[in-house]
């Protein structure tokens, strides 16, 4: 089952190698992380989506609670959670934007670049709908894909904050 995790951790040298290694220890793979700083700088928020049974993440969460950098985990798909992802796609040249423009209209997705070379979008969605539009421009010749991967919130009063 898919799992994201969000952690705080101190802006340290090594502190995101510590958690990455727990998961290698463990044999769990990473299927998308994302690690920004957050309020002064001397925090990040680290998000990891991974998959396993409740009781392997639940145990993967405790050995991330014993590392020295952590601050704060918490499993976000324990509850309700908004989460989204970024994607920009290189798709070969397009003569008709408009059906483009009609394709990524729901996904507030937005033309960046159209010439000779490529078409170049960006679009925001679920890790679902990024992979269901993937599908559809297939048929569009897709040259490049970079995903940002997963963040996301709890929706509820719930907060990951110091």
């Amino acid at each position: 089952m898919k799992r994201v995790l969000a952690m705080l951790v101190e802006n340290k040298p090594g502190a995101l190698a510590r958690v990455v290694g727990l998961f290698h220890q463990r044999g769990y793979n990473i299927e998308s992380l994302n690690v920004a700083p957050v309020d002064d700088g001397s925090y990040s928020r680290l998000t990891v989506t991974t998959r396993g049974t409740e009781s392997a993440v639940e145990q993967i969460m405790k050995q991330i609670n014993k590392l020295i950098d952590i601050i704060k985990v918490a499993d976000l798909t324990e509850g309700e959670h908004h989460e989204l992802e970024l994607a920009l796609i290189k798709i070969a040249k397009v003569n008709d934007l408009t059906s483009i423009k009609k394709i990524i209209k729901s996904m507030n997705g937005k033309v960046l670049k159209n010439d000779e070379s490529a078409c170049v979008i960006s679009v925001t969605g679920t890790s679902i709908d990024i992979n269901n539009l993937l599908k559809v421009l297939k048929k569009k010749k897709i040259i490049e894909t970079v995903r940002s991967g997963s963040i996301g919130l709890h929706e509820s009063k719930k907060t990951l904050t110091i």
